[in-house]
């Protein structure tokens, strides 16, 4: 795909109908297409570039995509938890499939957990837990990805960049939390190498395990974990994975933990919500160092970016929206890291 440093601005109806064409082109059926584009959307608006449009090349690049995929289902379920096979479907789909089943389940039986399996590149776990928190619902996810980090003082990857997330429903927006364990994400990798971007310092090793700048020479390599603790976490994370699977998973799977459960078994939820919303109000009213503007609370940067970018438009890489309009055409199809054949 051509580099290029220029930036260009669509509004939200373009990319959204360029995400929709796109993934048709590939075969993705409507409900596949509708749940992907609803999720790189949401992650354009909220500040999230390579979350965003750029994530529709990636979905077409992914050697997952040709393979065959079968309907998600429940495979089994007691009164507080699920077990789905995501049917080789993208985990964008499939996590919002099952955010509704789980939030179902959840208003029947208080809690669900939920194990799932047989899914690729899930996107962004704050779009989902703040769709539970929406509900009304206490929801904590994560996901264990193919192995990508080393840990410290290895020369190859042992884990995912596992990310994890939390959703709590408040007075005002939800409280939304959400990072991954590694100390930089598979997604903004692939992004700095359609954009012919260097890497920061300190978050990539090559083949070899030396340190690297190289976008193209990390992915050969691996990323590096967010400190000592990043890593136990990431660990922690595949342990959660190893309930479903006590074997390795196939590569390019992810496997996902989803823990949502109703505020009113403590309390009613109008309570938590207040006091929570209450708690978040104490701490934006906190003393100021001098030269600070505000106090940042988790996910109200991203809420705040959707409202402007709903009119201002969505800002990306001139190489990426390029890319886009060629897949949408007719006859054309993705080929491997990006290009369009």
């Amino acid at each position: 795909m051509a580099r290029s440093r220029e930036r260009v601005t669509i509004d939200v109806a373009e990319a959204e109908e360029l995400s929709l064409q796109a993934l048709g082109r590939a075969g993705l059926d409507g409900y596949d297409a509708r749940a992907i584009t609803d999720h790189i959307l949401d992650a354009a608006l909220s500040g999230y570039e390579y979350s965003g449009l750029p994530k529709v090349l990636s979905v077409l690049d992914d050697p997952r995509l040709s393979m065959p995929t079968h309907e998600m289902r429940v495979l089994a379920q007691t009164p507080v938890s699920l077990t789905v096979d995501g049917g080789n479907h993208n985990g964008m789909s499939v996590l919002t499939w099952v955010c509704g089943v789980a939030a179902r389940h959840a208003r029947d039986s208080g809690v669900a957990l939920v194990s799932v399996t047989n899914t690729w590149m899930s996107g962004r776990c704050a779009y989902f837990v703040e769709r539970l928190a929406g509900y009304g619902l206490v929801a904590i996810l994560t996901v264990s990805s193919p192995p990508r980090v080393a840990p410290d003082g290895a020369a190859a990857a042992a884990v995912g960049t596992n990310p994890i997330a939390f959703g709590f429903p408040a007075d005002g927006p939800p409280l939304v939390i959400d990072f991954g364990t590694s100390s930089f994400m598979d997604s903004d990798t692939l992004f700095r190498l359609r954009t012919g971007r260097p890497l920061p310092d300190g978050v990539a090793l090559d083949a070899d395990g030396s340190p690297t700048t190289d976008p193209a020479a990390a992915l050969l390599g691996s990323l590096t974990p967010a400190g000592h603790k990043g890593f136990a976490l990431a660990m922690a994370i595949h342990a959660l994975a190893a309930l479903r699977h006590p074997h390795e998973a196939q590569p390019g799977e992810s496997d996902c933990f989803l823990i949502v459960f109703a505020p009113e078994l403590f309390a009613p939820l109008g309570d938590f919500r207040a006091a929570l919303g209450s708690r978040i109000a104490h701490i934006e009213a906190l003393p100021k160092q001098p030269g600070a503007t505000e106090i940042r609370i988790p996910g109200r940067r991203a809420a705040a970016e959707r409202a402007r970018r709903r009119s201002a438009g969505i800002e990306l890489d001139l190489s990426v929206i390029q890319a886009l309009r060629q897949a949408a055409k007719p006859g054309h199809q993705m080929g491997r890291n990006g290009s369009i054949t």
